[in-house]
This record gives structure tokens, sequence and C-alpha cells, in this order.
């Protein structure tokens, strides 16, 4: 009989410290990368420490060389050149460091009723009503009319103020408690409060001009700026333990920074593979990878075709599709583990487990598999037995019960280049919400599966 149980049942105790000790420095990675632009700094700076070089800089490429190339700040493409020719096919794993977040609106700024506030256009698949009364940080960029660029990061550090969505006091929300879950806060009402001073002598909007000033004088900002200014309001709290064993991790964004600091990791740790290694951290997920630092724009196809003309000294559009053709990838994203609060929700022969191992997903997508690649039967085979083979703990899993919803992953875009992939991430509990759940044993054996995919 086929059965799984808790890894941590097998794990012995030089497991368990290993566990531990590895997701220090994952914690440290989400409290420094919260954004799709952050997280591809950290990884960039992670990058350069473990010997690798920029792409372009690079005239020819040999095995073992070590390079990357970054895409408008928002996307890093690493790879590691194997032994093989690029067109015997390569190792890919691909992972996501979007994440549900508000964006400001272009024209944000206004004053009411005392306050100074900031208009929101929120990013992905949310609970509106999870992000009221939640302590908020606000990063990004701002490109003022003079052409300077301003990076913003205000309210992680200690001294820091922070910001917030507010709601509406139980004594008063008897109207309010008579909605639906999705017209509790409205999009529209997802407004940031960031002050309360007014202007001295404003006769009118006083806590706008006085925050304008403000702006003006510790940033070089002014409202026109915002036109040209991409800024994401994020939950302010840092990576935790959560629980009493401190097993698991609490902490904004791990869908999908848990698969993109694992997978981070095992490239940085791989050294002369057989195939060519490559690990790309991609952007706009949450909302369907569109958009030139999304999975379906040219960049990959881009990077790539990079690689070949530096390796081989040529290059023509029938080597890049014998290297798809000839490639496989993990799509490393994150599946819906079983919260038993919520049981109903899922086939449990067929759903991840907290604390399980890492999740095998032969096809997302929504009831009858919409929008999803399918893996085959055979590519499901040589990954399963990779993971057998060096001790990886893992499950298989979908997302929810057939007709309950789904969700689609970047691996069917993949797929349509002609490429092998199946889906293998961590499980979470609380997925899109402020404060999401992994398993220290589930983010270990991400890793550890990534870095078998490399070598093997």
């Amino acid at each position: 009989m086929f059965q799984k149980e808790s890894g941590w049942k097998t794990a012995d105790s030089a497991l368990k410290n290993e566990i531990f000790c590895f997701c220090e420095g994952y914690k440290n990675y989400l409290d420094k990368g919260k954004t799709e632009r952050l997280a591809v700094s950290v990884a960039k700076h992670m990058a350069e420490a473990h010997g690798f070089c920029d792409l372009e800089s690079k005239e020819n490429l040999k095995p073992g060389d070590k390079v990357y190339i970054i895409n408008r700040e928002k996307n890093i493409f690493l790879a590691v050149l194997g032994k093989e020719d690029l067109e015997k096919g390569v190792s890919l794993i691909i992972a996501h460091v979007d994440s549900p977040r508000m964006d400001l609106k272009q024209n944000p700024v206004y004053a009411d009723s005392g306050l100074a506030m900031l208009k929101t256009h929120y990013y992905g698949g949310i609970k509106k009503y999870q992000w009221t009364a939640v302590p908020l940080s606000l990063h990004g960029v701002v490109m003022t009319k003079d052409g300077k660029k301003i990076q913003i990061d205000i309210g992680d550090g200690l001294d820091d103020p922070v910001f917030c969505i507010t709601d509406l006091l139980p004594h008063l929300a008897t109207d309010q408690m008579q909605k639906k879950a999705t017209e509790i806060i409205s999009g529209e009402a997802l407004n940031i409060v960031v002050g309360s001073l007014p202007a001295e002598d404003a006769e009118k909007d006083a806590e706008k001009e006085a925050l304008l000033t403000l702006l003006s004088a510790e940033y070089g900002i002014c409202e026109e700026d915002f036109l040209s200014a991409e800024l994401e309001a994020v939950p302010a709290f840092s990576a935790r333990d959560l629980g009493f064993d401190r097993g698991l991790v609490a902490a904004y964004g791990q869908d999908d920074r848990v698969c993109a600091y694992t997978a981070l990791k095992a490239i940085l740790e791989t050294e002369a593979p057989e195939k060519t290694a490559i690990c790309v951290l991609t952007d706009k997920e949450e909302i369907g990878s569109m958009g030139n630092t999304g999975m379906r724009s040219a960049f990959f196809e881009y990077a790539m075709a990079l690689l070949l003309e530096k390796s081989t000294g040529t290059y023509n559009e029938l080597m890049l599709k014998k290297t798809f053709r000839h490639s496989q990838c993990l799509s490393a994203d994150v599946s819906a583990g079983v919260d038993p609060t919520w049981p109903e929700v899922h086939d449990k022969l067929n759903a991840p487990y907290i604390g399980r191992g890492v999740v095998l997903t032969k096809f997302t997508g929504s009831r009858g598999k919409s929008g999803t690649s399918d893996a085959n039967a055979e590519f499901v085979f040589r990954v399963r037995h990779c993971f057998d083979e060096n001790q990886v703990f893992w499950q298989s899993g979908e997302l929810g019960k057939v007709d309950m919803g789904g969700g689609g992953t970047i691996a069917q875009y993949v797929a349509n280049l002609d490429v092998e992939v199946v889906d293998c991430g961590v499980p979470l509990l609380s997925m899109h919400a402020p404060l999401e759940v992994a398993s220290k044993l589930d983010i270990y054996m991400a890793y550890k599966a990534y870095k078998a995919f490399y070598n093997n």
C-alpha cells in the first residue's frame, strides 16, 4: 500500500538541524526581498558572491562558467554551463518573485477627514478584507520629472513609521457584516493612511499639502512624480518561526519566494553539471505572466539565445528549438496544503499535507484542467525517480477538489515552448494572505529536490 506520512517522523537529529539552519537564511531572504525588485537585487548579490558574472559581459562561455542576466530589475536568469552541448537540453527551474500586494495608483494622494491618504489598486488574487488593519511598508522606485531615480523603502526598519488600511468598527458594522465576503471591502476602499498633520497655512487639503511638503523635503518628490512611480505596499512584519516547536515559518510573500529562494540556493551550489543548469526568477505570475517581465515575454528566449551564441559562436532558431525540445523544467510554485479548519475543499487522497515534503503537481488549472500543461507520465517518472534516488521527501498533490476552483502556474507557458515541465513546490497554508505558513521540512526538501534535479 502507498502511504505518505510526516517527514519529521523519519528525520534524524542531524537532518533536523540542517533544516532549521537552512531556514534561518530563508527568513532573512524574505525580509530583504519583499518585492520583485528587491528579491532580484538580493539574488544578484548572492550570485556574485558565488562567482556568477553578467552574461552580457562575456564574449564566450565554457563548461563550468556561472553567469546571470537581469531583465528590467524584475527578472534574473542564472546559468551554470554544463559539460553537454546546450542543444542536448538544459535543466530548468523557474519560480516567480512577485506576490499579492497593494500598488499605488498613478494619482494616489488625497486628504479627507483630517487624514492624508493614498489610493491603491490591488495586485493579484486576494481576499480584500484580510488587508485591513495590517501594518504596511512601502517599497519601490519613483522617477522624478528631472530623471532622477528615487528608491523608497519605508516601514520595515525598527524606527520607521508604518502605514495601514483602516476597517470599520464592529459597533457600526451592521450593514457591512450583511454583505458577502467579496463585498465587505471594495477595491476602491483599500486606501492607505499615510499622515495626519496639517500644513499650517493651507486653506484646504492641509494634510495633503503637508505630506507633499515632507516628500519634497526628504525625497525630492513632487505630486506629479507619482505618474512615473512604482510603489508597492506590503505587510511590515518580519518572517517568524511559528509554533512552540518552531517547525513552521510564518511570513508574507512565501508564494512564491519560498520556491525562488530554494531554487536560487540550489543553483548557487551547483558545480560543473552534465547538463547546463538554469534558474529563472520571473515576475507577473500573479496577474497572468503578461508584460515584458512576465514568463510570457521574449526575455527567457533571449537569454537562452545568448547562451547558445556565446557557448557555440553561432546561433539560429533551429538550435534554440532543439534546446527547448530536449530540456526539462520544474515549474517551482507553491501548492495548497490541507488546513484542518477547512478540509472540505480538498480531496484528501490527492491533497498535499504540511510536513510531508515537496509537492509534485502533475496538473493545475481549474475544473476540467483548464489552463494547465498536464505533465506526461514519462517525465513525472523521471522526476520521481530522481527524488527517490536522492532521499528527497516528496508527495503528490493537486489544488483542491475538481469543481472547487483552482489556479494556474507558469508551467503551461514553458510547455508551449516544447519543454518537458511539471509543477514542483512547497505546500502553504493561508496562501495569498498577508501572512502565509510553510513547514521548515518542506522548505528544505524543496531545496534538496531542486539541487538533485540540477545534478541528476
